[in-house]
């Protein structure tokens, strides 16, 4: 009984997760259509659970304002030599939320902004050997900079966590 109660108290902790709110007073303040406006690149890679580097990859962002919509133009190219293409449809909410969409999303995805951290929550239908998985991602973003942004992702499935995805921006905009 002992056990069970460590466990279902461990099982709570992990679950309750962080509050984007906790950064509210962080500077730089984070403006998403901001930062995201005009070319960005970002260097990732994608880690399995107990940290072995599986992919790394280069994206080069076009972001531009349609309506009051932000559109993202993603085209990612893998180490393999690999390449793919993600175009975002992120729409602002009252209060710091954000919506958006994207062609291998499944539903909407959902975020939200304060300070300088961007939480952003969906569910990506990821193809591996023609097989489609629902995996969910839980993205938090940090700006370091008006150049510089960090993103490390969770990516789940059935709650167990997979692996995780680490990216760094950085505005093409700005001077090295």
């Amino acid at each position: 009984m002992k056990k069970l109660a460590i466990c279902l108290a461990l099982l709570l902790t992990a679950c309750a997760g962080n509050d984007v709110q906790h950064y509210a007073h962080v500077q730089p303040k984070l403006a998403v259509d901001e930062f995201f406006s005009g070319t960005t690149d970002a260097w990732g890679m994608f880690q399995k659970r107990g940290g072995e580097v599986v992919k790394r990859f280069h994206v080069e962002i076009e972001g531009s304002k349609v309506g009051d919509a932000l559109q993202l133009d993603e085209r990612f190219k893998y180490d393999d030599g690999s390449t793919q293409r993600r175009v975002w449809r992120l729409e602002p909410q009252a209060g710091g939320l954000w919506r958006g969409t994207a062609g291998d999303v499944k539903g909407e995805a959902h975020g939200e902004v304060a300070g300088n951290a961007f939480r952003w929550q969906y569910t990506l239908l990821l193809p591996v050997d023609g097989t489609t998985y629902e995996m969910h991602f839980d993205d938090w973003m940090f700006l370091i900079d008006g150049c510089t942004m960090m993103n490390r992702a969770s990516m789940r499935k059935f709650g167990i966590e997979l692996g995780q995805v680490t990216l760094m921006f950085r505005k093409r905009s700005c001077s090295p």
